[in-house]
């Protein structure tokens, strides 16, 4: 692992004091940046999400999928929680939340935007950061890979109509164009991009020229991932700072729906009794979110001050800490799995 990848909640932590230090002193220039749009979509947050995005989609062999029949039950596990389970919950919890539980204690105008912005993350499964899980619970890391791949093809053709329905129950206005645009831009075309550069660099020298050239650029991609954080709470941070009260209500749903999800995965896979390699990652795969995608969808959908935004952002302040959590529960519980 990098040194990045070992100390990935330090790094995060600071990104975010940085980012809501920075977006207090600076408020002129991160409205400058938020200024930088077309289309609804922010170009800055954009650029930095692409640079995140492409180098994991050069790491993913969709030649992989030929092996998907030998050992389902995982694969199975993962896609039942990302795709029927996770969305309904997580929009089932921000509608219990934001217009019953915590209504009197939100401005109710905001309140459907706080619920799209968990949807997004419900309906959002992680593509990225799994690799990182499933390397801390010495996961299984071909199968982690096929889990990784069927769930991004699914994800291209089932983000936009689980989302537009969702957020359809929610009674929330649905802009079919920016939603269409955001899954191009953000799934669609750097899967392409990442399929074709694979393909070249595996023609060129196989998975050496492949590994090589990702480790080249994973620099680019962990610098995304720190920029995008800071500019994300920079966003915010008047917010943050203003209305803590209002960051600890939207995180409740979210902290309930990650241990829970967790919990189902996990216990799905004990019963199913697979190997730890696999029951791990695959419960982490349903827990963890794909938030650069979230996040960007809601500045596109709702704009980069919304109450959506600041849900996904919100998210993103949980899911370190979360997952980092849980990867300790799991690596405790080894031995109660079969090796």
């Amino acid at each position: 692992m990098t040194l990045f990848e070992r100390w990935l909640s330090l790094w995060v932590a600071l990104c975010i004091v940085a980012g809501v230090a920075l977006g207090n002193l600076l408020p002129g220039v991160f409205a400058a940046l938020a200024s930088l749009e077309y289309a609804s979509v922010n170009l800055v947050v954009a650029a930095l999400i692409w640079a995140m995005v492409y180098p994991m989609m050069i790491a993913i062999d969709f030649g992989s999928l030929k092996d998907v029949g030998r050992r389902p039950k995982g694969l199975i596990i993962t896609l039942a929680i990302n795709w029927l389970i996770k969305p309904f919950t997580m929009a089932a919890l921000g509608v219990l939340f934001f217009n019953y539980l915590f209504a009197g204690l939100i401005d109710p105008v905001k309140a459907p935007e706080y619920i799209a912005g968990l949807i997004l993350l419900g309906a959002a499964p992680c593509t990225a950061m799994v690799f990182v899980w499933s390397q801390l619970t010495k996961g299984d890391p071909n199968y982690t890979l096929v889990q990784v791949s069927v769930n991004d093809l699914i994800m291209v053709v089932a983000f936009a109509p689980i989302v537009a329905f969702l957020l359809g129950v929610a009674e929330v206005s649905v802009p079919w164009e920016t939603l269409i645009l955001s899954v191009v831009l953000y799934i669609v075309i750097p899967l392409i991009a990442g399929s074709l550069t694979r393909r070249a660099l595996t023609a060129r020298g196989g998975e050496r020229a492949v590994s090589d050239f990702t480790a080249r650029i994973k620099p680019a991609s962990v610098l995304g991932l720190l920029l995008t954080v800071v500019l994300l709470f920079g966003f915010q941070g008047q917010v943050i700072l203003a209305q803590p009260f209002l960051i600890a209500l939207i995180g409740v749903p979210i902290l309930i729906q990650s241990y829970g999800i967790f919990a189902l995965g996990y216990a799905w896979a004990w019963a199913w009794r697979l190997p730890h390699k696999v029951a791990a990652p695959c419960a982490l795969i349903g827990t963890s979110n794909f938030f650069e995608l979230a996040v960007a969808v809601a500045i596109g959908l709702f704009g980069l001050n919304s109450g959506a935004a600041l849900a996904t952002v919100v998210g993103v302040l949980v899911e370190v800490p979360v997952m980092l959590s849980l990867v300790a529960f799991a690596n405790r519980t080894r031995g109660r799995f079969p090796v």
